[in-house]
C-alpha cells in the first residue's frame, strides 16, 4: 500500500488536513505500507511562503512522519509539482494526441462574453459537448488553423475531452457506489495558460507515478473524482487507478456547515495544529499546540471526528490506532466538532502520562517564565497537578504559586476564618514542625493533626489558613504534600508572608 496526503502551501494547514493525514497514515502502518507527502504548489498565485514548512512541522509535532516527500527523501521525485512541470506537460499533449483532450485558444473575455450571455437567458455557462462546438478550439477549427496559432504562440489551454452520454461509476470505500452522468461535467483544463497543470492533472499524473494505491481524502473532492476516471482511462490507466474514499465533512461546533477557520478565531478555539502569523490580525491564529494540547490527544480527538472502532474504548494511543483503524468504519454523516470533547481528551491523555515525560513537556513552559526548577521538583509538581489540568498551560495558570510568590489571597475566606490571635497559633504550629525528624508529608499530616487535637480547634479552622498561605486559593493539590514539596524554610517564610498580609484584611 502506497498513501499519499498532498496538502497545497496556500496558508495554514487546517485541522481537517490533519485528520485527512492521520487517517492516510493509519491505513499505511496497518498494513505495512508507505506514507508520502506530496506539495500540491501548481497554483502559484495562491502559493504563501513558508507554508510547506508549516506543514512539514505540524507533521512532526503529530508524530505523523512521512516515509518520503520534501525532505523526507524517496525513489519517486520530486515531490514537489513545481518541479515536475515538464511531465505534465507531456502527459497533457499525450492526451491531445489521443483525441482525448484539445487545445482551447479561447480568451478570458471571449468566455466572459459566454457566461453573460448564458445568464442572460437564465442558463449557466457551460465548457462542455454542447458548447464545444462553437467555441475556439482544436476540436471546432480547421486543423490548419490551429496549427498556424500553435507555430505563433497563441495563448491557449488544454481541456479534458468529456465524452457524452456515459455513467462513469466508482466503489468509493465510504460510500459505497457512487455514480455520475458525464453530460453533467464540463470540459475541465488540464493544463493552464502558463503552462502549469490544474489539481486534476497533476493529482492524476503523480498518482499513477507514485504507484498510490489508496487516496483518503476530504468530501469536497467527491464530485472531481469523475473528471479523475475519466482521465485514468483516457491515459490507459484504469486497471492500476487507486481506490478511493471520501471523508465526512468536520462541522462546526453546532453542528451547522462546514468548519471554516474563521471558526476558531470567532469562537475563540484552536483549528489548526500550530498557530500561524499571517500578514493580518484576521489571518493570524492560535494552534492547538499553542493552546495546550498534547498531540497525541489531538490525534485521539481527531480519529473520533468521522471515524469509531466499534467498541467502548475512547482513549488510543498511535500504536493502538494504528491496530484498530478500519476505512470501513469511517462513517458517511459529517462529525461535529465537539472542543469541549478535544479537551476531555487532552485532560485523560495528560491524567496517564508518567511524571517525568509530563515534567519534560512543561518545562518550557515553566523557564518561559523564569524558572527553572529540578527535575525532582518538577515531577513532583507534575504528579501533583496532571489531575488538576485541562491543558499543559493550565500547570502555570493554575500552579504558577509552585514557583513564585502568591500573587493574591483569597480574601473572603480569611475575613471568615482569620482571628488576632491567629498568628500565634499558627506560630506555634510551625514551631511544632520544624522540630520534625523528616519533613515528610505523613509526618506534616500527623503533627498537624496531633496539634488540632490538642489545642480543640477544627480541620475547618487550620487547612484553609494553611492552603491560601501557600497558594493564595483553596483549591489545589494535598496541603501536606505541596508542604513537603517545599520544604520548611519555604513553607515558613510563605507562612509569614501570608500571616503579614491576612492582619491587613478587614
Amino acid at each position: 500500500m502506497r498513501l499519499r496526503f498532498a496538502p497545497s502551501p496556500t496558508g495554514a494547514l487546517h485541522i481537517g488536513g490533519v485528520r485527512t493525514a492521520l487517517y492516510n497514515y493509519l491505513l499505511a502502518r496497518q498494513q505495512g505500507g508507505t506514507f508520502i507527502l506530496r506539495i500540491e504548489d501548481t497554483d502559484q498565485t495562491r502559493y504563501v511562503p513558508g507554508a510547506e514548512e508549516y506543514i512539514i512541522e505540524a507533521l512532526r509535532w503529530c508524530g505523523l512522519l512521512p516515509d518520503e516527500g520534501p525532505g523526507f527523501g524517496g525513489d519517486y521525485g520530486p515531490y514537489r509539482q513545481s518541479e515536475r512541470q515538464a511531465i505534465y506537460e507531456r502527459y497533457a499533449r499525450e492526451l491531445v494526441e489521443r483525441g482525448q483532450a484539445y487545445y482551447a485558444f479561447d480568451t478570458a473575455e471571449e468566455l466572459d462574453i459566454q457566461r453573460q450571455t448564458a445568464e442572460s437567458n437564465g442558463q449557466s455557462f457551460k465548457y462542455d459537448f454542447q458548447t464545444r462546438g462553437q467555441l475556439r478550439n482544436s476540436l471546432s477549427l480547421p486543423a490548419t488553423e490551429v496549427k498556424a496559432l500553435l507555430d505563433r504562440g497563441e495563448p491557449y489551454t488544454i481541456r479534458l475531452r468529456v465524452p457524452q452520454d456515459e455513467l462513469i461509476r466508482i466503489q468509493d470505500l465510504v460510500r459505497g457506489e457512487v455514480v455520475f452522468q458525464s453530460n453533467e461535467l464540463d470540459d475541465k483544463i488540464l493544463l493552464k495558460g502558463d503552462g502549469m497543470p490544474t489539481y486534476h492533472l497533476a493529482n492524476i499524473v503523480d498518482d499513477h507515478l507514485m504507484e498510490i494505491t489508496h487516496v483518503i481524502r476530504g468530501e469536497e473532492w467527491l464530485p472531481s473524482t469523475a473528471h479523475h476516471v475519466l482521465l485514468y482511462r483516457a491515459l490507459g490507466w484504469e486497471d492500476t487507478m487507486p481506490q478511493f474514499a471520501h471523508l465526512p465533512l468536520i462541522l462546526k461546533p453546532n453542528g451547522q456547515g462546514k468548519l471554516s477557520k474563521r471558526d476558531g478565531t470567532r469562537l475563540g478555539i484552536p483549528v489548526f495544529p500550530l498557530s500561524w502569523k499571517g500578514e493580518t490580525p484576521d489571518d493570524s491564529f492560535v494552534g492547538f499546540r499553542e493552546f495546550g494540547f498534547d498531540p497525541r490527544a489531538v490525534l485521539n480527538f481527531l480519529a473520533f471526528l468521522g471515524w469509531n472502532p466499534g467498541t467502548e474504548q475512547e482513549l488510543f494511543s498511535l500504536e493502538e490506532l494504528i491496530k484498530a483503524f478500519n476505512v470501513e468504519k469511517i462513517g458517511k454523516a459529517g462529525a461535529r466538532f465537539d472542543f469541549d470533547k478535544a479537551k476531555w481528551f487532552n485532560q485523560q491523555h495528560l491524567m496517564h502520562l508518567p511524571d517525568a515525560e509530563l515534567a519534560q513537556m512543561v518545562r518550557p513552559l515553566v523557564e518561559a517564565k523564569g524558572f527553572s526548577p529540578t527535575d525532582a521538583f518538577l515531577q513532583a509538581f507534575c504528579g501533583m497537578m496532571k489531575e488538576r489540568v485541562v491543558l499543559l498551560t493550565d500547570f502555570w495558570d493554575n500552579g504558577y504559586y509552585f514557583f513564585t510568590d502568591v500573587q493574591e489571597y483569597d480574601q473572603k475566606i480569611i475575613v471568615k476564618k482569620w482571628t488576632p490571635t491567629s498568628a500565634d497559633v499558627f506560630g506555634e504550629l510551625l514551631t511544632g514542625l520544624k522540630e520534625l525528624p523528616a519533613f515528610t508529608a505523613p509526618a506534616i499530616q500527623e503533627s498537624v493533626e496531633t496539634f488540632i487535637a490538642r489545642k480543640e480547634l477544627k480541620f475547618g479552622d487550620v487547612l484553609p489558613i494553611l492552603r491560601i498561605g501557600l497558594t493564595g486559593t483553596t483549591k489545589g493539590p494535598g496541603v501536606f504534600e505541596m508542604m513537603a514539596l517545599f520544604g520548611y524554610p519555604e513553607v515558613q517564610r510563605r507562612m509569614e508572608r501570608a500571616f503579614a498580609a491576612f492582619n491587613t484584611f478587614s
